[in-house]
C-alpha cells in the first residue's frame, strides 16, 4: 500500500468535488468543504482540479508513506510536519517512503486538504469518490479513517516539473468576525421587513453544532410573517435555513436533499473557502449581493484555477 494510517485524527474523510446528479435518489453531493482549496491542493500537486483529497478537520490525521510522492496541503493551517520538521502549506512537497505526516494542532481555520500526485486508489462510487458517512457510501469504505487503515496511489511520482515553482500564498486568515456574501432567497418573502434587517444586520456566533450537514448560529432572532416551515424543496450547498425559532442553520456538504424550513439566503459559492474554516466561536455577518455578482465571483474563480492549472501542467 502507499499511505497507512498511524492516527485518523479526529475526522479524515476522502473527498472530492462532489456526486453529482443523484440528489433526486436522495443521495448528498457530499464532497469536500471548500472546493476551492481543495482544487489548489491537486493542481500544485500535478492533479486535475477534481482529484480526491484527504479532508482533515480540526486535529489532522497521521500518515506513515510506505512509497515516495508528491504532496500539497491548503485551507486551514492544522500545523503539519514531516518527521517532526514543519511542512509549509500551499507547496508541492516531495516526501520519502517511511517518513510520517502529522498535524500538531490548529493555528488558522480548521479544515485542511491533502492532495497526492497521482491520485488515491479509491474506488468511484456513482461517478464520485467523496465519503457520504450517514449512508455509508463512497471513500474509503463509506466512512472516516481509523488506525491501522492503508490506501494505495494510483499513478505516485517522486518529483515534479518546476517543483520549486509550486508555491501559492495561503489564503484563509483569522479575523474577529468574518463576512460571509448571500443571495437573497427563495424563501426570504417568508421573513418580515424587521426580520430581513435583522439576518443583514445581526452578528452571529458559530455554535458546537457544526459538522458535515450543517453549522448552527446563535444570534439575533429573525422574524417571519407567520412561521419557518415549508412544503420541503431542494437544498443547496450555503442554503440557510431559518426554523420557527429564527437563528439561522447553514447548510453544507453532507446535508440532505430536501427540507422544510424556509432559506432566508444562500452563502455565495466564492465565499466558501471561508464558511469552511469557521469553527465554534467565530462571529459572521451576512452582506447581500446580487446573483449576478455572485455569477461573475464564482466564473472569475473558476478561470483563474484553470490558468493556474495550465501553469503548473
Amino acid at each position: 500500500m502507499s499511505i497507512t494510517v498511524l492516527n485518523p485524527g479526529l475526522l479524515t474523510t476522502v473527498q472530492d468535488q462532489g456526486r453529482v446528479g443523484y440528489q433526486q435518489f436522495g443521495v448528498s453531493v457530499s464532497g469536500v468543504m471548500d472546493p476551492r482549496s481543495a482544487a489548489l491542493a491537486n493542481i500544485l500537486a500535478g492533479n486535475d482540479q477534481g482529484e480526491a483529497v484527504l479532508e482533515c478537520t480540526m486535529m489532522g490525521p497521521q500518515l506513515q508513506f510506505d512509497k515516495a510522492n508528491v504532496i500539497a496541503i491548503t485551507g486551514g493551517d492544522l500545523g503539519p510536519t514531516l518527521d517532526g520538521k514543519p511542512v509549509p502549506g500551499y507547496q508541492a512537497v516531495a516526501v520519502k517512503a517511511g517518513q510520517v505526516l502529522k498535524f500538531t494542532a490548529p493555528k488558522a481555520g480548521c479544515r485542511a486538504f491533502i492532495a497526492f500526485a497521482g491520485g488515491l486508489d479509491i474506488p468511484l462510487t456513482m461517478g464520485s469518490r467523496s465519503t457520504y458517512m450517514k449512508a455509508k457510501i463512497g471513500g474509503y469504505q463509506g466512512r472516516k479513517l481509523e488506525k491501522g487503515d492503508q490506501i494505495g496511489f494510483r499513478a505516485p511520482v517522486e518529483t515534479l516539473k518546476r517543483m520549486e515553482d509550486r508555491v501559492l500564498r495561503p489564503e484563509f486568515a483569522p479575523k474577529p468576525v468574518y463576512t460571509l456574501r448571500v443571495v437573497m432567497g427563495p424563501q426570504d418573502d417568508y421573513f418580515t421587513d424587521a426580520g430581513i434587517d435583522t439576518f443583514l444586520s445581526g452578528t452571529y456566533t458559530v455554535t458546537p453544532e457544526f459538522d458535515r450537514m450543517g453549522c448552527r448560529l446563535d444570534g439575533p432572532v429573525i422574524a417571519h410573517k407567520e412561521g419557518g416551515d415549508i412544503i420541503s424543496d431542494g437544498i443547496a450547498f450555503g442554503a440557510i435555513q431559518v426554523p420557527s425559532a429564527g437563528t439561522p442553520i447553514i447548510m453544507l456538504g453532507d446535508r440532505q436533499t430536501t427540507g422544510g424550513y424556509t432559506k432566508i439566503a444562500t452563502v455565495i459559492t466564492a465565499d466558501f473557502r471561508t464558511l469552511a474554516q469557521l469553527k465554534a466561536g467565530d462571529k459572521v455577518q451576512f452582506v447581500r449581493v446580487p446573483v449576478e455578482y455572485a455569477q461573475g465571483l464564482l466564473l472569475a474563480q473558476r478561470a483563474a484555477l484553470k490558468a493556474l492549472s495550465k501553469i503548473n501542467a
